[in-house]
């Protein structure tokens, strides 16, 4: 076990140098298709040795749906690793927070060869600001897509919850992605409220393996007069459908938060109603 660990750390601290060598280089070359090329290459080679050194073992399905240039690729969340896996099969936009430390030092070596749609904290809480760049990027046939978790946090590789509705609003194609972890190999849900990022990755690195599948779905379009809550539920289902997950209505960010008052007040009075319906209760202003 230990000589399976020391070798994965290696791989890791190689693929990650190697990402920060290789695009410093590529940066250097002007704009153009050869850049791109190299670029792509770069990206999606590192993000497979990063697999590589979680044991991991990816099944890909549909090829043929995968995303085009200037559309938003939406997916279920249940793992830091799901950028890693859909990065090793096919170069993507990612649209995120703007970190420092390790992370950052890789999203700045990224920048160099590719356009990633990044906020400071302050500016991810301007709902305007980021579709409009969003729908800038997207405009754009050029550019890769962009890869957006519409749940915003991850979720436990059994359900998939609410999907928050800004990424349907700036219109495009969207291109939904299904991905599904293995639990008998190895937990790749990262419980952030329970385990730090170092315990997490520790956990995935002693883990047996990880063993996912993805399945590219058919591209979707908002129909004419529906709005973007109904098209990004639709989009949530055929996920779900396809992941063989639960459907659930609720924000996954309810796992860090205390449930609002008016929240509870709805579900007891949609409780109440099923009971008053069953007639289980014979007056009304019981509830």
């Amino acid at each position: 076990m230990k000589i399976i660990l020391l070798r994965s750390i290696c791989l890791a601290v190689f693929s990650i140098l190697l990402l920060v060598l290789a695009t410093t280089v590529v940066g250097q070359f002007p704009n153009g298709r050869v850049k791109c090329w190299l670029s792509n290459q770069v990206q999606m080679i590192c993000a497979t040795l990063g697999i590589r050194c979680l044991s991991g073992v990816v099944h890909f399905h549909n090829r043929e749906n995968r995303p085009q240039e200037g559309g938003i690729c939406v997916a279920n969340h249940t793992s830091p690793l799901d950028v890693l896996i859909l990065a090793s099969d096919a170069c993507y936009s990612l649209v995120g927070q703007v970190h420092g430390g390790l992370l950052g030092l890789i999203q700045k070596s990224c920048m160099q060869t590719s356009q990633h749609v990044l906020f400071e904290r302050s500016e991810l809480k301007d709902r305007h600001l980021v579709r409009k760049k969003i729908r800038e990027h997207i405009a754009d046939k050029a550019k890769l897509p962009i890869l957006i978790f519409p749940e915003g946090t991850c979720i436990n590789n059994t359900s998939v919850m609410m999907f928050k509705k800004g990424s349907f609003e700036v219109g495009g194609t969207i291109h939904p992605v299904a991905i599904k972890y293995d639990p008998r190999f190895g937990d790749a849900f990262w419980n952030s409220t329970k385990y730090s990022i170092m315990t997490y990755i520790f956990n995935v690195l002693t883990s047996w393996a990880i063993v996912c599948n993805v399945w590219y779905l058919p591209p979707m379009v908002k129909e004419e007069e529906e709005d973007a809550v109904h098209f990004a539920n639709r989009v949530k289902a055929v996920i779900a459908a396809q992941g063989g997950m639960s459907v659930l209505p609720w924000d996954g960010g309810l796992k860090r938060k205390k449930v609002k008052e008016s929240f509870k007040e709805e579900q007891q009075k949609k409780y109440c109603q099923i009971i008053i319906e069953n007639g289980s209760v014979g007056n009304g202003n019981v509830c």
